[in-house]
């Protein structure tokens, strides 16, 4: 070793043997291409599965809840990691999910009067064994909660709910650009069939955001009142038993049942108009228990509550509720 080499080890602190140069062995030999695997999905395939995921309808939802919805329509296009894979490939699993936050308005909407707003839904009823349901259609009217029409089928499709709206339609001879219609997110909801017949009838259509339960309160207190009812059984021995105690709760709900949320009014004598008749019934009745006992209301003569002049679903904030007027989530049903 030079005197220069001893000099710089030294200075370093190692060893001189480690100054000697290490000899680099080149493998210029030819590097082998990696062939795509047969069973890969095509450039074409993976482009469906991105379309798939990043529709309308499946843009705010996990791989794993769009594979097993697919599967239950029958369909299949690729596996959940194939799924994530392709997503991850397009750097879109992140846009997904800002995506689905800001991709939907909510919706705001005001009844002044019956057919005007209806709100639908589909809720299953438990068949006689397990994994056997029973589907109970209800389009609603906001402003007078009057059942406008009902349907128990064995299964959930998009042609069913298109005869169905279009059937109640006709039944309560709705003009074009008389109504706007709201539902849920629901696969027969959102079907191209149902948004079809509305263009065509001139009905507006309007859905709740994902995950927003409040978006649609108005069905969903509806369903509540069927299910907590007393007679209610756990399971239909058949679709026309579902049938027949529908019948009868309808009838009830319609034409019997006081409702908190219209000034205690059934819902048929919201929808028909009869409420000005009744409340001056009701308040002559007061005034006549007030006249023969004043001692008996101590603070003031009593007065019947007004009915509600609007529904909303969702006010916007400036409008907040007048007298007659309610917020909707303050509906008991």
């Amino acid at each position: 070793m030079t005197e220069k080499a001893e000099m710089v080890s030294e200075a370093l602190g190692v060893s001189r043997a480690s100054l000697h140069p290490i000899p680099i062995t080149l493998d210029l030999s030819p590097v082998a291409v990696r062939r795509p695997s047969p069973r890969a999905l095509t450039h074409e395939e993976r482009e469906t599965v991105r379309d798939v995921l990043n529709s309308e309808r499946f843009v705010d939802q996990a791989p794993a809840s769009v594979y097993a919805t697919l599967l239950d329509e029958e369909i299949y296009v690729g596996s959940v990691s194939t799924m994530y894979r392709i997503l991850r490939h397009k750097g879109e699993v992140k846009e997904r999910r800002q995506r689905s936050k800001s991709q939907y308005t909510k919706p705001e909407l005001l009844a002044t009067g019956p057919n005007q707003l209806w709100s639908w839904d589909i809720t299953k009823l438990l068949g006689p064994q397990k994994w056997t349901y029973y589907y109970l259609y209800v389009i609603m009217d906001v402003f007078s909660r009057y059942v406008v029409g009902w349907m128990i089928a064995p299964r959930e499709t998009a042609a069913l709910a298109e005869e169905f709206i279009a059937q109640t339609c006709r039944k309560q001879n709705i003009e074009p650009g008389q109504l706007t219609i709201h539902a849920d997110r629901g696969s027969a909801m959102t079907s191209k069939p149902v948004a079809f017949l509305l263009a065509d009838m001139g009905v507006t259509k309007t859905h709740s955001r994902p995950h927003v339960s409040n978006d649609n309160p108005y069905s969903e207190a509806q369903f509540k009142t069927l299910k907590y009812r007393p007679d209610f059984p756990g399971r239909f021995g058949s679709i026309q038993d579902a049938r027949v105690f529908c019948q009868a709760f309808f009838t009830w709900y319609n034409h019997q049942h006081r409702h908190s949320g219209i000034a205690m009014m059934t819902p048929e004598s919201v929808h028909c108009g009869r409420t000005d008749q009744i409340v001056a019934v009701r308040q002559r009745t007061l005034t006549d228990a007030y006249n023969r006992n004043p001692e008996r209301f101590v603070r003031k003569q009593p007065v019947h509550e007004p009915m509600p002049k609007a529904a909303w679903i969702n006010p916007p904030p400036q409008s907040k509720p007048t007298e007659g007027q309610r917020q909707s989530d303050e509906i008991i049903m």
